[in-house]
This record gives C-alpha cells, structure tokens and sequence, in this order.
C-alpha cells in the first residue's frame, strides 16, 4: 500500500496501486490509499478519465480499474473448457470494459474435478507470464436462462414454444406480463425438472408480422441493434468535418462501385487501364478504392466501442444492423456517385499474366461516375461484346433489345468504354493467375429473399452467379494481398484472415462419404485446394454433385482472424488480410489503420495497445462473425418457411440432404429450407439405417433413401417462427408393411467396430 501524499498521484503511481493491490481498485480505494481531500477528489476523477481516453486503464461493472487489456481483481467468470490435461479454463461472463477481454483465463481448482462447462464462479484474478490465472472464491448460482418464444393458449393455460428450432420442451407461464397469446416474447426460466416455468420480461409484438423474422435473430442472438446517443451524436460531428488536406485526388478517373441490387454500403470501388510502361508490356494498372472509414472511426472513440462490440454488420433481407452508425454506414463513408469521398486507394502493378508486380497506398479523394449492380454491368458488358450488327452499342437498330434501350444503362456517358472494359480487360489477366493458383471451386448458390416495399415476400431463389461477381472478388483479393504483403514488409501488425488446411479426421470422412458414391480420394496426398477442385470435375453433371459440393464445404475448416500467419487455405495464398469492408467488418478497419501507422498517412493509426492484443481481438472478432452468420442464415431460413407456409399440403420436388436413424432431411430445389422426413412416417416398413452409406432401406420393399436423391414429398408443415419444414409421403407412396414388426424400425450403429442392430420407437431425436 502507499503511504497517504498530498496532492495528485502520477500516472504511474497510479498504474503501480492498481497493480498491485489486493482489493478491487475504484476511486474510492485509490483516493484512499493516496490520501486525497475532498478537492483532489475531483482532480482524481478527471486524470482517470484522461487515462481511460489515453488507453492507459479501464473500467469493469463495479467500477474497479484495472490495466487496459487486463482483468478486473475480482469478477464473475464462465467455465468454457476442460481440456484433456484436466486444465479449467474461464473467460469473464461480461465485458462492458472498453478494453480486450483476455482469451481465456486458467482456473486453479482446489478440487480437481468440482468444476465444469457452463458452471459460474467469483474469482480473483492475476497476471501471469503471458496469460491469466483465477483463484475461485466461490461458484454462483446458475444466471437465470432466458428463450425467445411465442405464447400459446391451452385450456386456458399459456405456454411458451421456443423460436429455436432444436427446442422441442414448452414451458408453463408463470407471469406473462402484458402479453398475449400470439405474442413474440423474451422469457426467464426457472425452477427445476420437470417443473420449469417461464417469465415474460419483453414483449416483442407479433412474430409473423412483416420484418419480424429478423428481429427473432437480433433478440435471440443477442445483436446490439440501437446505438448509444453519444456515438450518434459524435457520429454527426465527424460526419461534418472536411475530408483533409494531403490527400491524392482522384476524381479525374472513372471509378466505378459494382454491388449487388439491394447493396445498401458501398465500400469499394475499382479502375483500370492498360500500363504503357515498356517494363511491364501487355500489364495493368488498376486502383482499388477503399472507404477510409479509419479517418472518421477514430481508436477509443465512442463510435469505436460500438463498432467493437459488433464486430460487423448483419445483412437481413428487410434491414442492416450496421457496425457504424447509418449516417457513416450509409452516407458520409459510403462510396456514392457524384459525390467527394474519402478513400483509402491500393494501387496495383499487375503482369500480363495476373501477378502482382507491386502495389502502393495512399489516402485520396475519389468522385465515382456511377453505382451500378452486378445485373447492369454484366447486361452492359455483353451487350458491348455482342458483335451481331443489330445489337452493336450505339446502333439506332435493335429496338427488340431491351437492356441497349434502357437508361439506367447510361451509355451516352462513355462508362462502357471508359470504365467497364478496362475492368474487364484488366480481370482476365487476374482471372488467369486465379486459374495457376487453383483455389477451392465450390458453385454453391446463394439464396436471395426478394420483399416487397411493405416487407412482404416476393420470391425465394438461387441469386444468379455472373462474371461480374467474379470480377469484383478477384479486384478485392488482390487487394487483400497487398494490404497483408504491404504491412508485412514494414514488420507492422496484420489481422490475417487465416484458412487453414482441413483436418485428417475431416479428410478421412471425407473419403468414406465418397467411397458411397464410388468416387475415388486417397488420404496419402498433399491435400490442396485443386484436390478437391478434381473430385468435383470427376463428378461432371451427376445428380449428387450439389451434395459432394456442400460435403467438400463441410470439409474445411472454419476461416477466422489472427496475427499469426497460417495462410489461406481455400484461396490457395500465403499472405490474405481483409481490407475491402472497413463500413461493415472491424478486421478491415485494423488492418486500414495499421497501413495508416505503418506508411505514415497520416492520423486514425493502429494504437499500441490494439496492436498489443490482436490476439485477443481475432477471437472476439471471429466470434461475433460466427453469430452474425448464424442470425442471417436464420432469419433466411424463416423467410423460407413463411414463403412455403401458403404451399402447405403441396407436392414438393425435393433432394435428401442427409440421412440418420430417424428420418432424412430434404430441401426444396431452386428454394433452399431444411426439412425432417421422420422415418415413422416413411410407413410400415422395417428400415434399416446404414451409417458408412448414409442410407435407409426398406427390409421388405427394398426401397433406398440416399444423400442427393431427388424424389417427391407433401410439404406437412412449415413454421416461419422457428424456420422448420416437415415433410411426408405422398398419398399412396409410403412403403408397404414387412410380416416383422414394422413399426419399430432399426437403425445401424457401430459398436467396438461392428455394426449392431438396434430397435427404437422411430421417436423424433
């Protein structure tokens, strides 16, 4: 402890109390400690905040200082892992501190084995070496488990049905507040098997209602959806401030954003022209602009923080949940035509043959001619390349060609000429070292959910896969090259966005499902992205190519960000950063500000202590991806089942996705939506589940349901709440009945090695 002095301590004294004492440190402790009048009082709690905003300490829920990027002396902690070695380890079960929560923290049992996942203690906490130890004080009680549900009467009797699709319980309402039957709730459970009742705490109105599917995944997953009112309020005032002196400009150039259709940010935008440079004969020069969020997104400030704890932002078919606010999301960072914008430009020196030659960064102004979709830049680009005379641009022909009509188009501007076949001309050289480098191929369709104006659902559909798209992902990842080469060469932090190669396990499943299909894989090779690229051209047009596609997807690991350098493994690239999305993704705004730092242009730069705990920020940053990719498959799910809802009844062309001992799932072609099959509703037939084949045959009638079949199913059910399809056999198509008990069909599963036959009820699992 130190002794009382007058006056103010130092920051370092400061630092040192905190560091070493042995209770929480707040300001009462710390005005305490130092001796401090009622006056200093108040010089005390303004040098905290200046060390708050300097990065030197923060702040956890009790108001305890502890070193930035530390962990408060006492706090509640979460058991997430026990690893084999017996090893407990915790992370903090909140972080409202502006500061990185650590990875994960060791916890010395003082009995082995009295704790496990999911279980809650208060600990005291210390540094040690490069990590962080919790001694427990005690282990809590459980936190109160919340659902998201929908209200159901019953004999007079309210029940909650969880949203969740993989919750099969309902609960009895103990208290539903202000709501009704039919009623969107947030509840908190409580009691015990079997008795566990639920409490209302939020009504969120009517769950079919239009733009509700969406607000389901936001609650559930917990998305923080509303800004604080000090980060909209900074917002507006550096929306206001001038773009800078410095800058390159650029605005003499025909730069061109490509997007898609509903694209409601644009982040990006591309240029290119031959290079006249007798050195670098038949290459390219291309510009990648890049909204230079980190120049209004300033480190420590409150629209910082926000952006931190989201991460990204999430793209549903009826809203955005931005990562900044919209007035930066959507107007002063956006890249829009016409119109002055700051960007951070990557200039590209590209060979002949698509390598990159070398690269450059500068912060510029940009004008863009025009904001075009993906759909109008193909139409423009074919149109050009048509040389059949009544289609050739500029002809006073062709009335009978809609898009050489069509204003939107604007080809009296030049753009087709000045713009899009430089892009073009410029990506098949791109395109060509895409080809030598051979990445992972898979042409999976993406759905797209078309609503109305009133947010009514148009159509559910594959999104079409153009050379456009190609085009601008090859502009991106050449950009992302140099973004990760660029900082490496100045020995500067880099978020890497790392792909790792699939693991052995995965590999030898991967086999055993192709050894089904009579498709050859040996677990012997040097795994690259092209081998699997192999299998899918060994396959051609076969009915099960889609399925081997979405096997070979589940085959690889899943990408994450680091500073560590693993590669790219899908990409087929030693060195990938992410660089393009800086309005919608957090990496990409580290890795903006570490090229600000490392290359000196000028203020927004990587602070020490971010690039100190990169580390810690990949994790959580990845984390937040995951959940943003889990909420808008989702909500894309419930748009399905709503969009099937009114087709209940209807005869349905379907292909078996996947195989179990209790039924098959299946998915609309051409919609998308998972749906169980129960094997008890298969009919009376004695079924026997394969789990090497993946497959289900009828003892008596001999029938088969495989992975990639394509056949005819009644759609029974489709629940837009949860996003769930059920499915049955057409009238007078179910299978026929064996002289065995039937109705107890088998399944197959592998006991020390064997196969052994099981009975079971056929129940639902």
């Amino acid at each position: 402890m130190y002794k009382p002095k007058a006056g103010l301590p130092t920051r370092e004294q400061i630092l040192d109390f905190i560091a070493t004492s042995d209770v929480p440190a707040g300001k009462r402790e710390i005005a305490k400690s130092f001796g401090l009048s009622a006056q200093d009082k108040i010089g005390l709690k303004a040098l905290l905040k200046d060390m708050a905003d300097e990065g030197l300490i923060d702040s956890a829920p009790g108001r305890a200082f502890h070193k930035m990027g530390g962990v408060p002396k006492v706090t509640v902690l979460r058991i997430v892992d026990v690893d084999d070695g017996g090893n407990v380890w915790a992370v903090p079960e909140r972080w409202e501190a502006e500061g990185v929560p650590p990875p994960r923290l060791r916890v010395r049992e003082r009995k082995r084995g009295a704790l496990g996942v999911g279980e809650r203690i208060l600990a005291r906490t210390e540094e040690a070496g490069n990590g962080w130890i919790a001694q427990p004080m005690k282990v809590l009680a459980p936190a109160s488990e919340q659902v998201l549900g929908v209200l159901r009467e019953e004999a007079g009797r309210l029940w909650l049905t969880g949203v969740d699709k993989r919750e099969r319980r309902e609960f009895a309402v103990a208290d539903a507040g202000d709501a009704a039957p039919g009623d969107l709730v947030l509840a908190e459970l409580a009691g015990k098997p079997p008795r566990i009742s639920a409490r209302v705490v939020s009504r969120l109105g009517d769950p079919f209602a239009a733009r509700s599917f969406s607000l389901i995944a936001i609650h559930k997953l917990g998305i923080p959806d509303v800004f604080s009112q000090e980060a909209l309020d900074e917002a507006t005032q550096v929306a206001g401030q001038p773009l800078g002196e410095g800058r390159e400009d650029l605005r003499h150039l025909p730069i061109v954003a490509i997007d898609p259709e509903e694209a409601r940010d644009h982040d990006d935008a591309v240029w290119a022209e031959a290079d006249d440079d007798p050195a670098n004969p038949g290459g390219w020069k291309a510009i990648v602009a890049i909204a230079d969020v980190s120049f209004y997104v300033r480190p420590k400030s409150e629209i910082d923080r926000e952006a931190r704890r989201r991460g990204n932002s999430v793209y549903f078919p009826d809203r955005v949940v931005p990562m900044l606010p919209e007035i930066l999301s959507a107007d002063i960072c956006s890249l829009k035509e016409h119109e002055d914008r700051a960007a951070l430009a990557c200039h590209l020196l590209i060979g002949k043959d698509g390598t990159l030659k070398s690269w450059r960064f500068t912060r510029a102004v940009v004008r863009l001619v025009a904001n075009i979709s993906y759909e109008e830049a193909q139409a423009a680009i074919d149109l050009r390349n048509d040389t059949s005379p009544q289609r050739r641009l500029g002809s006073q022909e062709g009335e009978d060609a809609p898009a050489a009509r069509d204003p939107s188009l604007r080809w009296d501007d030049g753009l087709v000429e000045t713009a899009l076949v430089p892009l073009w001309s410029c990506w098949h050289a791109l395109a060509k070292a895409r080809d030598a480098r051979a990445p992972l191929d898979l042409d999976l369709p993406e759905r797209r959910v078309v609503l109305d104006e009133k947010g009514r659902i148009v159509s559910v559909a594959p999104r079409e896969r153009l050379d456009a798209h190609r085009l601008i992902e090859d502009y991106m990842i050449a950009a992302n090259v140099a973004a990760a080469k660029a900082l490496e060469a100045k020995k500067a932090p880099v978020m890497y966005r790392v792909h790792e190669p699939p693991s052995r396990e995965k590999l030898a499943a991967l086999k055993e499902y192709l050894d089904t299909f009579d498709v050859p894989f040996a677990l012997g090779q040097v795994v690259r992205p092209a081998t699997f690229n192999h299998v899918i051209e060994r396959i051609g047009d076969a009915d099960f190519r889609p399925q081997v596609m979405e096997q070979i997807l589940r085959t690889q690991t899943q990408a994450y960000y680091a500073p560590a350098n693993h590669g790219h493994f899908g990409l087929g690239l030693g060195s990938y950063a992410h660089f393009t999305s800086p309005i919608r993704r957090y990496a990409d705004l580290l890795v903006h500000r570490a090229l600000v730092g490392a290359y000196a242009l000028g203020p927004g730069g990587l602070p020490a202590d971010d690039a100190a705990a990169m580390e810690s920020i990949g994790e959580i940053i990845s984390r937040l991806e995951r959940r943003a990719m889990e909420a808008e498959r989702d909500t894309t799910d419930r748009y399905v089942a709503a969009f099937l809802s009114e087709r209940v009844g209807q005869i349905m062309d379907v292909r078996i996705t996947g195989v179990t001992n209790f039924g098959f799932f299946a998915t609309v072609e051409g919609i998308g939506g998972d749906g169980l099959m129960p094997v008890r509703d298969l009919g009376n037939d004695y079924f026997r589940f394969d789990e090497g084949a993946r497959t289900l045959t009828g003892e008596n009638t001999g029938e088969v349901f495989a992975q990639g079949q394509r056949l005819e199913l009644k759609l029974a059910e489709a629940n837009p709440v949860s996003g769930a399809l059920r499915f049955e056999m057409p009238e007078g198509k179910r299978a026929a009945p064996t002289t065995r008990d039937a109705r107890k069909p088998t399944r197959v599963i592998k006991h020390r090695g064997r196969p052994t036959n099981i009975r079971h009820q056929g129940k639902r699992r």
